[in-house]
């Protein structure tokens, strides 16, 4: 019979081996295996945002917000900033080159009180690489590590880098850069398995990321991207490579279930029911329900046509009802159309109002 010292070590021991293993950034604690939901452009705004946080996403990132456009009022930009307490922790994202502007635009961003800043440093997009922002900032390292370390200094709040694994396959140097990031105070790094030359196309490669999070200097959270699109990816990018977490993107677009469906792989080795129709109808409908509520009657419905339909591919003869829903003018047009969607693929005596 164990004693009660020896059961005493045992608890001991459990609780100090997953405080060691605790993901943290700052003083935010994510787990010991966190998914992050990427910053994806016109896809995670706030509405999505809390609905992959409800759907087990650990940390959620903005769209990418322009510094310029911070300081200069554009109305696009500053309504990026809006955040929810129910979406927390959150990480704001900007992007910029220009020192000045970038730290003018911490000062703007400080104000909604973000838990993390997120630099983007990754973005393959032509119009931000040409003006040196993005992934262009790979062309000049010295530059990146020191925009790194003018937003380290000008703000408590943690700041965090996500990048690629360099300008083209000749200057893969993202062993080196990561050190020289976390030496000028970068809280974490997520980095994407592609070069700016790739852009998304070839496969992901996970084994430069791997080196990083291998030398024994990098003390800070490394987070993997690029083609995590499977329970097993995410196991293979933890168990394989040894990364701190997985950032997830295109994978959640349409399927914001896959978070939980990740974590129920991971802890039982099973695959997690896919969502019933009824559950797909329910997300989309507070979906565009939260949409409206944030821009309006008007652009709450127009802005959220890409979103909703996603939630139901792979039904068949589902046109028809895609087709009503993207040019619905109205909410209401959208619920007596997902309304009829449920008395024809999954019959109910439930309607939604």
């Amino acid at each position: 019979m164990i004693s009660f010292i020896e059961f005493g070590k045992f608890i001991f021991v459990y609780f100090w081996r997953n405080l060691k293993s605790m993901i943290k950034i700052g003083n935010i604690k994510l787990g010991t295996f966190p998914l992050l939901l990427a910053p994806m452009e016109d896809v995670s705004d706030p509405p999505f945002r809390i609905i992959c946080k409800e759907q087990g996403a650990d940390m959620v990132y903005t769209e990418f917000i322009s510094s310029e456009g911070l300081i200069r009022d554009a109305a696009k930009s500053i309504q990026k900033l809006d955040i929810y307490e129910k979406e927390r922790p959150v990480g704001i994202q900007i992007f910029g080159a220009n020192l000045d502007s970038m730290q003018r635009a911490i000062e703007i961003v400080e104000e909604t009180k973000p838990d993390i800043i997120d630099i983007n440093f990754g973005c393959p997009v032509k119009k931000v690489v040409c003006k040196g922002a993005g992934a262009g900032i790979l062309k000049d390292i010295p530059k990146m590590v020191a925009l790194t370390k003018a937003m380290v200094k000008q703000t408590k709040i943690p700041i965090t880098v996500k990048t690629r694994l360099g300008w083209d396959h000749n200057s893969i140097r993202i062993v080196d850069v990561a050190e020289r990031l976390q030496d000028v105070g970068c809280a974490a790094i997520s980095i994407h398995g592609r070069t700016r030359a790739q852009m998304y196309k070839g496969a992901a490669d996970w084994k430069p990321i791997e080196q990083v999070k291998n030398n024994p200097r990098m003390f800070i959270p490394v987070f993997g991207n690029g083609d995590v699109n499977s329970p097993e990816k995410a196991l293979e990018m933890k168990n394989k490579y040894g990364l701190d977490g997985a950032m997830i993107g295109r994978a959640s677009i349409g399927n914001p279930w896959f978070f939980n469906q990740v974590k129920y792989f991971m802890e039982t080795g099973k695959y997690k029911c896919l969502p019933s129709l009824e559950e797909r109808v329910e997300v989309a409908r507070r979906h565009l329900e939260m949409s409206v509520a944030w821009k309006g009657p008007v652009l709450g419905v127009l802005e959220t046509r890409r979103h909703y339909t996603n939630y139901f591919k792979g039904y068949h003869n589902f046109k028809s009802f895609r087709t009503r829903m993207v040019t619905s003018n109205s909410a209401e047009e959208v619920y007596t159309v997902l309304n009829e969607v449920l008395d024809v693929y999954e019959p109910r005596t439930i309607e939604f109002v």
